[in-house]
Parts: C-alpha cells; structure tokens; sequence
C-alpha cells in the first residue's frame, strides 16, 4: 500500500498512466483466466437485473453446499428463502469438463448520499472467471444454461396468483408501473386426484394437458400459437370451478379471472391479454351470462330494419335504455374471437383459455369451434366411479356395504358431485360413515321422488296445453266455416 501511495503521488501522471497500460498488457498476458461481471442494478436503477436473479437461484443449491458464508432472501413472487452467497464468498462449478469459479461482491459508495432507497446505494455484482481456452463454450452455451435453469428454479419455487381485472386501472399500482389486473395468492387445493369424474375421462385430459406442455417445439414447427382452449360445460354443480383450480395446479399456471361486463371495449381485451404472463390460465366463466354475444348478429340486424320506426318518437323508456347500453361493455364478438384465435392471442405462448357455460346450446357456433375451444369437456351429474373418489375425499372409506344400493340408486336419478360431497360430509362429530352413506342414500330417493313428481307434471301440463290447442282449433275452425257459409249466401243473393 505505501508502495503505491508513493507510486501515485511522485510520479508524473503521464508516465503513471504509461507504466499502468504496459503492466496491464503484461498482466493479460500472463494471465490466463476471463472475468465477466454480472451486476445487480442494470439500467433503470430500481429495477432489478434478470440475468443477477437467474443466476442467485442457480447458484442456491451449490451456495448451500459449497459455501461457507450464506445470506438468506426473499425475492419477490418466491414462496420459499434462497440461500445465495454472502459477500466476498466463491462456489465453483464444472460444465462440460471446464471448471469454473462464480465470486459474490459489492461495491460501496464512498460518501452517502440521500437517497429514497438507501439499499440500491450498495452494488452487489457475481462475477465469473474461467479459462480462456473456454470462452466459447462459456459465451455461447454455459451462460445460456444458467438463465435458463435459474429461470426454471424460479417457476418451481414461485408463488402462484389468482388475478381479477380492474374497474380502474389507474387505481392500481405495481411497482413502477400500473396495472391492469389486481391479484392475491392462489392456495386452491384441488388436484386431478380428489376431482370426482370417471377415471378414464380424467386421464384423457390430463394426457392432454402433458402434450399442451411439452409441445413448444411441435406448435412452432406447425405454425400455431402456443394455445390451448377448454370448453367446461354442464349443470350447475357439476365441478367447472373445480377443474379449472385441478389444471391450474397441475400446470402450475397462475389464473387470471377475466371479467368481461367490466371490459370497456376491444381495445381494452387486447391490453389485458398483453398484460398476462406465460404459464397462465384466462378464465371467463359463465360465457353465455357474461355477455350477450349471441344475440349481437341479430340486434343488429334489428336495429337497421327498425331505425326509422325508433326516430323521432322521443320515449323516455327507450332512451334510458339506450344510455344503460351505452354504459355497458362493449366488447363485440369479433373482438372476443381476435382475443382468442387472431393476431393478438400469439402474444406471449404456454397459456390456456377456458370457457364455462350451463347452456352450450346459447353460444354462438363461432365461438366453441375446434380451433378456439379444442377441446370440449362434459361436466356431467355424478356416476358411481366419481361417487367412490367423493367417499375416499370426504370419509376415507374406499368400500362398504352401502356402496351396492348407493351405485342402484345412482343409474335411477341425477345428482351433481356437488350434492353428493354436501351429503357425505359429516355435519357433527357423532355422525359416523355409515350415517353419512345413509344420508346419501335418502337424498337419492328424495331426488327420484322429486324428478318423478316434476314429470308428471310436466306430462300434466303438456297434456293441458294440447288440449288447450285443440279447443281453439276447433274454435278457429268454427269461425272460419261461419264467415266461409255466411260469404257463400251473400254469393247466392247477388247471383
């Protein structure tokens, strides 16, 4: 250190600046060894660097073995710590038979400055060094390795999130920037395991769902977005949600819950698809409530014919109506078809789209053809294979007596998985399995006694309308040969 206090203040700075350069030459000479830096900040200085943050978590499993000095973070969107590298510590690492050294450092300001975020005012930066013999397979494969497994370690160790999109987008901040979707954790614990469907339907689509995943490569070599589109229809209680919350989980996708009656118009679905992630679930639930898109091709058609009827008449009823409808969304479905098969929906890639409805019949063919939805799931009433997954769930019982009348009464009526789980769970502590088995079986025979009771009604009322019919067709027809024999007199008279 004297040495070069001395250096600095009696040499001349110009012969400083000589020796320096020629000892830097000779160092690099001799020296065999490439340094790349890697640091923290990069560019907008709030922002965290994503090349830092791959490297942090690639680094964590060696850090943990190899490290002597560790530093516990939390980084954001982990559900998890990451063990990473104090300061000043090396791990090394081999690939492809080089060896490699990574070093954790940080940089410190000499004076303090004010600062709104005193913690971007230490410069935390790794730095790798290798042999030079190695620089291109460093440069060309070895980096590239290690963004893409940080990235991976990051999607496994994330917290997945259920998002909603907002009223007022402007409201709603994150980070620097607004957003458009607002969001909290997603913990739903439904799995392909405890959903109550028919084995065989359920490995189908959980076959499918491993193709979708795995077929970056393929969807690219055919030239189609990395979409998919699920169809879920079926009565209420049928187990929609749930099989949305199963896939998720399976994919380990995060959802977003796209409200369509808040969407303005179709430049506002664009912006909220360019706003999701990749590895990601949209939703729209109950399409044919959300909106009314199957009657748009007919209103206006409608609205043409009857333009010159509806002006001038100046009806206060009418003109509420108009302000309720200019109010309203007006999401179009064109615009919807674009936001899930046009141009736009290749924004991104790994996401999924699902569709829920209780009355397929109501949506417009364009809508669900193959293409858009892919595949059309039947969310149908409880059979008996669901029913034992419903048991296993609910009382952990897998076989019992009860089972044979249970499987007899379910081939005579219609019950939703819903209803079922409601009357296999147990409602106090003294119920037993064989009192909830029981209560299943009564609410089986009550639904047998209820479904028979609305048929006969129905054949009563339909009955009464046929006969209703009948009466005034005879009627009808009474008047007409009336007016038919009172003409054919007149005819006589005036010949």
């Amino acid at each position: 250190m004297i040495i070069v206090t001395l250096f600095r203040d009696h040499f001349p700075p110009h012969l400083r600046d000589l020796l320096e350069k020629y000892t830097s030459k000779l160092v690099r000479l001799l020296y065999p060894y490439i340094q790349i830096t890697f640091p923290e900040y990069t560019g907008e200085r709030l922002k965290k660097s994503d090349v830092y943050t791959a490297i942090q978590n690639y680094l964590t499993e060696k850090a943990t073995t190899g490290a002597k000095k560790l530093r516990a973070d939390t980084l954001k969107d982990s559900q998890s710590l990451i063990l990473s590298m104090d300061d000043n510590e090396e791990v090394t690492d081999e690939f492809q038979g080089a060896k490699l050294w990574w070093f954790s450092n940080k940089i410190v300001p000499k004076s303090m400055s004010m600062s709104f975020y005193p913690a971007t005012e230490e410069r935390r930066f790794y730095r790798l060094v290798f042999h030079k013999h190695h620089r291109d397979l460093i440069t060309g494969t070895y980096i590239k390795h290690v963004m893409n497994e940080g990235k991976a370690i990051a999607l496994k160790n994330r917290q997945r999130k259920l998002f909603t999109n907002n009223n007022n987008p402007s409201d709603n901040w994150y980070g620097y920037k607004s957003t458009k979707w607002s969001h909290v954790v997603f913990e739903h614990p439904a799995t392909f395991d405890t959903l109550a469907m028919e084995p065989k339907k359920k490995q189908e689509i959980v076959s499918d769902l491993e193709k979708f995943s795995e077929g970056k490569e393929y969807y690219k070599k055919i030239g189609k977005a990395w979409k998919r589109g699920y169809l879920l229809y079926g009565p209420p209680g049928t187990g929609k949600s749930t099989m949305i919350a199963a896939m998720a989980n399976f994919m380990n996708y995060d959802v977003y819950d796209l409200e369509l009656t808040t969407v303005k118009d179709n430049s506002e679905l664009r912006k909220l698809l360019i706003d999701t992630s990749t590895k990601s679930i949209i939703v729209i639930e109950d399409i044919d409530c959300s909106l009314d898109l199957t009657g748009q091709r007919k209103k206006a058609k409608k609205k043409k014919e009857d333009d010159e009827d509806e002006e001038g008449k100046g009806d206060p009823a009418k003109k509420m109506k108009e302000e309720e409808e200019t109010k309203a969304s007006k999401v179009t479905l064109s615009g919807l078809l674009n936001f899930i098969d046009g141009i736009w929906s290749g924004c991104g890639g790994e996401r999924i789209i699902i569709f829920t409805t209780n009355f397929i019949d109501k949506l417009d063919p364009a809508l669900i053809r193959r293409g858009r939805m892919d595949k059309h799931i039947e969310m149908s009433y409880c059979c008996f294979e669901a029913f034992k997954v419903l048991a296993n769930n609910y009382l952990d019982v897998e076989s019992h007596p009860l089972f044979g009348m249970i499987e007899a009464k379910m081939k005579e009526t219609n019950m939703t998985p819903a209803d079922v789980a409601e009357n296999l769970m147990p409602k106090s502590s003294t119920e037993t399995r064989e009192t909830c088995l029981r209560s299943l079986i009564k609410a089986l025979e009550e639904a047998k006694e209820e479904a028979a009771k609305k048929m006969a009604e129905e054949e009563e009322e339909a009955k009464e309308s046929e006969a209703k019919d009948a009466a005034n067709s005879i009627e009808e027809a009474k008047e007409n040969g009336v007016v038919a024999n009172g003409k054919l007199e007149e005819e006589k008279l005036n010949v």
